[in-house]
């Protein structure tokens, strides 16, 4: 395992959940950052050694059940976050991190554009960061980079972006049994969009990612629209955490798409099914140039997320304070 850097900037992993365990152990890899401890509350984990928790080596540090107690006296800590998808869930968390002073990287999908769902939110963290005199960011793979940063960086070879359509197929086959279920494989159509409509299913993020990409490719979309559909399953489908039947939800179909007075400047189509066929991640921009990206296989969701934050630590100490959006990082390490 490589060792830290005199030069590394310490961390500390808020939420050890599976994402933040990957988080966690790519920080350890990582020579640009020195994992020093990890925070969450459940009465399971305070406590425990925290190379316990990720099943190998790690710091001496005990998972600790406050932020406060996980820092400590270290100076110059970064927060890596990872405990929600929705910003009115975090916030009181994102608050108490930018209170003591620390840089946050978040993997909450809202956090990365919260200016279109959530200003007031979205101002008022962005001033208590400015007081604070640190950056805040929400990233990882999706939003984050594949369907809106990295589509903005290609856009740097084109003219004038007529339209940008950006595909992500994800085979959930290959992801973990949680990323299953939360887009609703198995169940019937009638429970698929009951839980649509209570939240409860669904890719978070997909809108925030359009206006990310709308921004960084110089279009000013005035807006935005989402749907959601079921993939149905033609046959019995089996590889999984657990088989689904012909007949049942297999996962979703979602869509999010950027309008400039009603016209379709942003498409972005993300498939994720048990069994979806031709997994990858696809870019086409309707330019001149015209440029078509594609990524065989796409860009592994949880161990890509992980590294995206980790790499963005050392970022963020050089940044702007106030709240920013992946755009605004450079654009190589």
């Amino acid at each position: 395992m490589p060792r830290a850097s005199a030069g590394s900037v310490p961390v500390v992993v808020m939420g050890l959940g599976a994402i933040g365990q990957e988080i966690a152990r790519a920080a350890l890899l990582s020579p640009e950052v020195e994992l020093v401890g990890a925070v969450d509350p459940h009465p399971k984990l305070v406590g425990r050694a925290l190379a316990e928790v990720l099943g190998g080596a790690g710091p001496k540090a005990r998972v600790a059940s406050t932020l406060e107690a996980a820092v400590g006296r270290r100076q110059g800590v970064v927060l890596l976050h990872a405990t929600g998808s929705r910003l009115e869930q975090v916030m009181e968390q994102l608050l108490g991190a930018v209170k003591l002073g620390l840089p946050v990287v978040s993997t909450c999908e809202e956090l990365a554009f919260p200016f279109l769902r959530y200003p007031e939110l979205a101002q008022k963290l962005d001033r208590a960061a400015q007081r604070a005199g640190v950056p805040v960011l929400g990233t990882g793979v999706n939003p984050g980079f594949v369907m809106d940063r990295l589509v903005a960086t290609a856009g740097q070879v084109c003219g004038p972006v007529r339209r940008a359509l950006v595909t992500r197929v994800v085979d959930a086959r290959t992801r973990r049994e949680a990323l299953q279920r939360k887009v609703g494989a198995g169940l019937t159509e009638d429970e698929f969009f009951s839980r649509v409509d209570q939240e409860q299913l669904g890719h978070v993020g997909l809108v925030e990612s359009a206006a990310l990409c709308a921004l960084g490719l110089g279009m000013d979309c005035d807006d935005f629209e989402e749907e959601i559909v079921p993939v149905i399953a033609e046959e019995e489908i089996t590889g999984g955490a657990f088989p689904v039947q012909k007949g049942r939800v297999a996962g979703i179909f979602q869509s999010a798409v950027g309008l400039e007075e009603g016209r379709e400047r942003v498409r972005l189509e993300l498939t994720i099914a048990v069994g979806a066929e031709a997994p990858g991640d696809r870019i086409e921009l309707d330019a001149e140039p015209k440029v078509e990206l594609e990524i065989r296989g796409g860009v592994p969701g949880d161990r890509a997320t992980a590294n995206v934050l980790v790499n963005a630590a050392p970022r963020v100490t050089a940044a702007e304070a106030g709240l920013l959006t992946v755009l605004e990082l450079p654009a190589g390490r």
